[in-house]
């Protein structure tokens, strides 16, 4: 008897601009959870669905969604899924949602070490297209120090391997993420890797630190001192002057994180976004933007 309900597990997380997608379960949790700063899947541990689970879900999404035209994947990286699982995915998907044309994803930079350009492009072919990588920080220093489990360089080269093969890619900064009085070092490292790189979109996060996560308890001992807000404001001005990317990139800096919202394209609206920042870092005391940090409960 088919499931009368889609098999979610655990913290059900997508983008902001997944919002139109399908949501389908392929995996629950991330294969690393070791970052300082992350608390997304605090609790859960890395399992992949077996593929009778999501043949079920496909078979619920027939009924109310049989004209999907785009299916995100969650879990906190499924793009880790071996070459050979992700076609066999692909291939399902298509099979009870023929009208599917793309497939989204979170995704590591690791992911992407083990499968070839070749491969990448086959999978491109089946709809994978518009990955959204949590990147957080282009900065050495802080990718070390917060266990991403990557470097910059490991950045540009498995990017690389995307653009030849075609497959869009979004990526994350977390500003305020290096601590405080280094966000004008992690603006400028950053931008000097994404402006070699060509993401769709930037998605800007300001780092919210939640009891569940190990910097909190940093924080609580005293060896990680939080950025100011404006001191993150100055850090994002200061990417936003920077980034000089070849393609025109949506920057996205308004998700609940962001108490100054903004959003435009990259050159297109650079100086309208700098003055925007400037006046805001004029006329916005901290003591106000720290209450809005504060009153956060939940990304």
């Amino acid at each position: 008897m088919m499931a009368e309900r889609m098999h979610f597990t655990g913290q059900i997380w997508r983008p902001p601009y997944e919002a139109s997608s399908l949501l389908l379960q392929v995996t629950t949790g991330c294969t690393h959870a070791n970052c300082r700063f992350c608390s997304l899947y605090y609790g859960t541990r890395f399992r992949m669905s077996p593929l009778s689970e999501i043949i079920e879900d496909l078979l619920i999404a027939n009924t109310y969604q049989p004209h999907a035209r785009r299916v995100f994947l969650t879990g906190g990286n499924p793009f880790v899924l071996s070459f050979d699982k992700l076609v066999k995915l692909a291939e399902t998907i298509k099979e009870y949602l023929p009208e599917v044309q793309n497939i989204g994803s979170f995704a590591r930079i690791t992911d992407m070490k083990t499968k070839t350009v070749e491969q990448l492009k086959t999978l491109r072919s089946l709809g994978y297209n518009r990955i959204s990588i949590g990147t957080e920080t282009g900065d050495d220093i802080t990718l070390r120090e917060m266990n991403k489990g990557n470097t910059a360089q490991d950045i540009l080269n498995e990017c690389r391997k995307l653009d030849e093969a075609g497959i869009e890619y979004n990526f994350t900064y977390l500003t305020g993420l290096a601590g405080k009085g280094n966000g004008q070092r992690n603006a400028l490292e950053s931008a000097k890797i994404f402006s070699q790189l060509h993401p769709f979109i930037i998605t800007v996060v300001s780092l919210t630190v939640f009891p569940e996560s190990q910097l909190y308890r940093d924080i609580q001992d005293g060896t990680y001192t939080e950025a100011t807000e404006i001191e993150r404001l100055e850090e994002l001005k200061t990417l936003l002057q920077n980034l000089q990317p070849e393609n025109e990139v949506t920057i996205s800096a308004n998700t609940v994180s962001n108490p100054i919202p903004l959003s435009g394209i990259l050159p297109r609206h650079r100086e309208v976004l700098i003055r925007e920042l400037e006046t805001s870092i004029q006329k916005m005391p901290e003591a106000n933007l720290r209450k809005y940090r504060e009153e956060i409960i939940s990304l």
